[in-house]
């Protein structure tokens, strides 16, 4: 039995004269949550569709628990759970109706499709709603009743695209502690994702721009790669000084990041003294600059500078 509950090589996604994905490659072991972290349009939803045998690639090769995705598209539905970012649920049906009718889908009845819906219900933390119409149902509680719908059969490998768009930070949060209990019983999960934040949930990562697999690792070696320190600087009207400080020659990076400006120079560079020698010149008197932990978004930023995206 292999280690790996997906496996891809050169997989790549041609639409025309336009290359979607391009000879991505990786590797997701079994019981990992793996992240697609990258833009929208960057070939995420691409590469979920084709591991789930719902789109053929144009070259490569993949299998998923073992499962060709090019000739065993049908034995790959069976044993995976999917859920799209336009997923779908029946509005004039009441949530314990769908989840009847999900269980259906994947053949399940009687004892053990009671049983499985109990355990959504309570997973979900949507049992006092099991009577009500979906139709006026918030889109969280919604999007954790698709979940349930892709989990319910129990499958051994989930596929969740962009799981939390477009819903609040709490109820994000409480989505992702039902994903790490997914993991915790075993269950290999590949999710894609343009939030950073949730992206430092991830056993592994790969970071993905213009179909092209630019990074490959762990949220914490990623970061302990940047070949860069990171420093902020909190300064008055940095809006209109951060032009001047990303001018710098000394300076590789710099962005904006919330009131605060992020940067980035070689590791061994004395760069509070330099900068503040340089924002003194200026008639800037009065900054604050501390080396912070570079983030993801740094590591993001980085690849993608380099790439001149």
């Amino acid at each position: 039995m292999t280690e790996y509950s997906v496996e891809v090589k050169d997989l790549t996604k041609r639409f025309g004269d336009f290359v979607a994905v391009d000879r991505v490659s990786f590797s997701v072991k079994k019981g990992e949550i793996f992240g697609f972290l990258g833009p929208n349009g960057a070939g995420k939803s691409t590469t979920i569709r084709m591991l789930c045998g719902i789109l053929a690639p144009t070259e490569g090769t993949g299998s998923v628990s073992g499962f060709d995705i090019m000739g065993e598209q049908d034995r790959i539905k069976n044993i995976i759970g999917y859920m799209s970012q336009k997923f779908s649920l029946y509005d004039d049906l009441t949530v314990t109706e769908n989840l009847e009718f999900f269980g259906s889908v994947y053949g399940l009845e009687g004892a053990r499709l009671r049983e499985r819906i109990a355990y959504v219900l309570k997973m979900a933390d949507i049992g006092r709603r099991k009577d009500a119409p979906v139709k006026g149902l918030p889109g969280g509680v919604k999007q954790r009743l698709a979940l349930g719908g892709a989990i319910l059969h129990d499958p051994p490998v989930l596929f969740l695209d962009e799981p939390t768009s477009g819903v609040d930070p709490i109820m994000r949060r409480t989505f992702w502690e039902i994903i790490y209990d997914f993991s915790r019983n075993g269950k290999t999960i590949f999710v894609t994702t343009h939030y950073m934040d949730e992206a430092e949930h991830c056993d592994r990562m790969a970071l993905i721009i213009a179909g092209k697999i630019i990074a490959l690792d762990s949220p914490s070696a990623l970061k302990a790669a940047l070949p860069y320190s990171v420093w902020s600087l909190r300064v008055e009207r940095f809006i209109e000084v951060f032009e001047e400080v990303a001018a710098l020659p000394f300076i590789d990076e710099a962005a904006i990041f919330g009131s605060d400006i992020h940067i980035m120079c070689e590791k061994d560079f004395p760069l509070k003294r330099e900068l503040a020698k340089a924002l003194r010149g200026k008639g800037i008197a009065d900054f604050i600059i501390e080396e912070v932990g570079a983030t993801l978004e740094d590591v993001f930023v980085s690849h993608a500078r380099r790439l001149g995206v």
